[in-house]
């Protein structure tokens, strides 16, 4: 009950990791599924309609459900202690994004036991996603899974927004702030803009599906095409909604490693805002063979090879972070090395897929899943591993083996490459994306080989982080409030892990690295910015668990509501809209509750602070 009731950041963070490792294993059972299915030609372990749902399901998993709460986690965990707040703005909301990002990835997960997954692709263009082509309910937990779990991601967009321009300590401008909490603002911000588009275009597939509306059906007046314009307006802020954290990570963890201040942090911050604005102008890219004409085309390649400045500018900042610096390889630091030439290679690819011309051969084609991958899983996954094993002490008190932890990074990346470098030939030499099965004597057949064996390999290095956190866990919360001895942020100046309340006292802020400026000066800690005194929490509460089980009734009854059922009692509740109408009375009538019953929270005494 503690843990659905809790409205601490720290808790729900907890949360996140919980279950972004849970969807991100299920992700990764999906893709080693695909992977044997490839191992051969002409092989007959999965039918070609497994197939679809499986790769269907691996990539709406991985980015909606198996990345994004591990980012959410770092976020939760990590961004009230670097700015010095006690909390995010909104606990009660972060609960809510909790609980409706869960119950949304629950109801898509549903569909393999509830009649099929959905089916067709992870961007699920229509025609192939209208009840032609998809008859079963696949489609439509797709829809209604991603509308309920956009919305948790949405209210937590918000909240980080409104934390970090409100809750930074004093004397924590902008300029003097983290690049890990530039990230997640800049990131926050993406979200509020390219959510609701891709939550619009969820709510018209619904009504073509379940309502019989013609938005996207040419009989009717549709247009196919418009799907695509409003999923990549979604589409591509949302790599670098993944990719921006990681580059936060990155540029915490090398300069810890390296006892160096970031190189050029100013121009990495504007290089971020760069990207962020950029992001949002070149989303037709994914839409070259679509017939937009050359003019668009030869804009949207334009403002893609554009956006590979600031990126740019980022690797050469890390570079010369480490260039003259004390550099350490701990774990998290060779996950950061191994993250820039990685993330480096996809983008050299994407260049290549900007040029429009191009674009027309490697459309499609293996050559895709390559470059995607190496921004994805060679950059953002890289960048998790980095934050999660820099900052595990910190959330948990306990350091991860580092032996283990070499050994996850060797397994990893040695599997990754071998997974998806040999795929940009597989592309070039010819191989579509998205078939199940090829025919022998094409010159397909070793690389896809090495390509199951290198994914296998990946698989190993995730069972060694698994065995690592597992053997960590059962070793006493000793962690040191700075264990890595080098922190150069606020998070590091109180004790691991944090108490509930975070900062006895708010800490001042005398500049950039504010925790290096203060050991630099011969303190131990920081200056407090005021006096030891009470301290206001807020009240655990279950609303925002009910109103997400509400919305999930509502959900689960909107997409049955015109099936035939054999019971009459289930036709009755369900074709009555009666199903959706409890759900929306149990989520409206909790919001109800919380509008009407004022919480005044509670109050930790100086007494209490002191141990006294």
């Amino acid at each position: 009950m503690d843990w659905i009731t809790t409205v601490d950041h720290k808790k729900i963070a907890i949360l996140y990791l919980w279950a972004g490792g849970i969807f991100f294993g299920i992700g990764g059972l999906e893709a080693i599924l695909i992977r044997i299915q490839l191992i051969k030609p002409m092989n007959t372990f999965l039918d070609a309609q497994t197939f679809n749902e499986l790769i269907t399901m691996h990539g709406t998993t991985m980015i909606f459900l198996g990345v994004m709460p591990v980012i959410f986690a770092l976020m939760n965990a990590v961004i009230p202690l670097q700015i010095g707040a006690r909390d995010v703005a909104f606990p009660f909301l972060n609960a809510l994004g909790f609980w409706t990002f869960l119950f949304g990835g629950i109801l898509l997960n549903l569909s393999w036991v509830m009649g099929g997954a959905p089916d067709a692709g992870w961007t699920s263009y229509t025609p192939l996603s209208s009840t032609g082509y998809s008859p079963t309910h696949g489609v439509d937990f797709y829809t209604i899974g991603l509308q309920i779990a956009g919305l948790g991601t949405l209210i937590g967009g918000i909240n980080f927004l409104a934390t970090i321009i409100t809750m930074r300590a004093p004397g924590m401008s902008f300029m003097r702030m983290p690049m890990f909490a530039w990230t997640t603002f800049i990131t926050s911000a993406i979200i509020l803009f390219a959510f609701p588009a891709i939550t619009v275009g969820l709510v018209l597939l619904t009504f073509d599906r379940i309502l019989e509306a013609n938005f996207f059906n040419v009989a009717g007046g549709g247009n196919p095409v418009l799907w695509q314009h409003i999923f990549w307006i979604f589409g591509h802020p949302e790599v670098y909604i993944l990719i921006l954290p990681a580059f936060g990570v990155i540029s915490e963890v090398i300069p810890t490693f390296s006892r160096k201040r970031l190189f050029g942090y100013s121009s990495m911050v504007f290089a971020t805002i760069l990207i962020a604005f950029l992001g949002f102008m070149v989303w037709a890219h994914h839409m070259f063979t679509t017939g937009l004409g050359p003019v668009a085309n030869a804009l949207f390649s334009v403002s893609t090879m554009l956006i590979a400045v600031p990126t740019g500018i980022k690797i050469f900042n890390w570079l010369f972070t480490m260039w003259g610096g004390q550099v350490r390889f701990t774990t998290p630091n060779l996950f950061a090395a191994g993250f820039i030439p990685t993330f480096t290679m996809g983008g050299v690819t994407g260049v290549m897929l900007a040029s429009a011309p191009a674009d027309f051969q490697f459309h499609d084609t293996y050559f895709v899943v390559a470059h995607f991958h190496y921004v994805i899983v060679g950059g953002l996954v890289l960048g998790l591993f980095a934050g999660l094993h820099y900052w595990w002490p910190k959330m948990f008190g306990r350091m991860l083996s580092e032996t283990l932890g070499k050994w996850t990074f060797w397994t990893f990346i040695i599997g990754f490459h071998l997974t998806f470098f040999v795929q940009h030939f597989l592309g070039l030499m010819g191989m579509q994306r998205r078939v199940f099965t090829y025919l022998p004597n094409q010159q397909f057949d070793l690389l896809n080989l090495v390509s199951t064996i290198g994914a296998m390999l990946m698989g190993v290095g995730m069972l060694i982080f698994l065995t690592n956190i597992f053997l960590t866990s059962r070793r006493p919360a000793d962690a040191a409030d700075d264990p890595w001895e080098d922190g150069r942020t606020l998070e590091w100046t109180i004790p691991s892990p944090p108490p509930e309340y975070n900062f006895k006292q708010t800490p001042l802020v005398r500049g950039l690295d504010a925790f290096w400026k203060e050991k630099m000066a011969g303190h131990k800690g920081m200056t407090p910015s005021e006096p030891v005194g009470s301290i206001h929490m807020p009240s655990a509460t279950i609303l925002p668990f009910l109103m997400s089980v509400g919305i999930f009734i509502a959900g689960l009854g909107f997409m049955f509501s015109r099936d035939e059922f054999s019971s009459s009692i289930m036709s009755f509740l369900f074709n009555n809209y009666i199903v959706t109408a409890l759900g929306l009375l149990i989520t409206f009538g909790s919001m109800l509750m919380r509008s009407l019953f004022d919480d005044p929270g509670w109050h930790i005494e100086p007494e209490e602070l002191e141990g006294r």
